[in-house]
């Protein structure tokens, strides 16, 4: 079976300031899996102050996949990766980075490089149809669910995170 490489990108604006949304984005907890649209359950090994390995379990058609992701935090650079270690897409990578907007705003900056088994090859066409799907997809999650749970916990009562990420 052949790979398809499957490259796409996209910004994400946040009405929080660039630190308060990348410690929200990196602060990974078991209780992240409720910020998803799918049932999604989460466990967190941390390696070390900059590495730590997801354990995603979704349940496509009631079955669970559970997906190891290897997340490398650069804090410097408000910058992570998140590389697929085994399921579907394994050896995919994910880049994200919390840019600056101004003092209460900010941005994410995502780079998908995605792979996967393809039954045949695909005409370019075909790869730019699903890069676009996955763009489309991924962007999606983020509009309306991950940023408005960031948002609505940065800015609630408690200011505190009600235990929460992203992968």
């Amino acid at each position: 079976m052949p790979t398809v490489s499957l490259s796409y990108r996209f910004r994400q604006p946040f009405h929080v300031p660039a630190d308060v949304a990348f410690r929200w984005c990196t602060d990974y907890q078991p209780t992240d899996g409720k910020l998803f649209s799918e049932r999604h359950r989460r466990t967190v090994r941390w390696l070390n102050e900059d590495t730590a390995i997801l354990t995603d379990t979704t349940y496509p058609a009631g079955r669970p996949q559970p997906i190891r992701r290897l997340i490398r935090i650069r804090r410097s650079e408000r910058a992570w990766t998140n590389t697929h270690l085994d399921g579907p897409f394994r050896h995919s990578q994910f880049w994200y980075c919390v840019v600056a907007d101004g003092a209460r705003r900010s941005h994410l900056e995502f780079v998908g490089l995605h792979l996967e088994s393809s039954a045949r090859r695909l005409s370019k066409a075909e790869v730019a149809r699903r890069a676009e799907e996955l763009r489309k997809s991924d962007s999606d999650e983020w509009r309306r669910y991950l940023a408005p749970a960031l948002e609505r916990e940065v800015s609630g009562p408690s200011r505190g995170k009600g235990g929460r990420s992203t992968a």
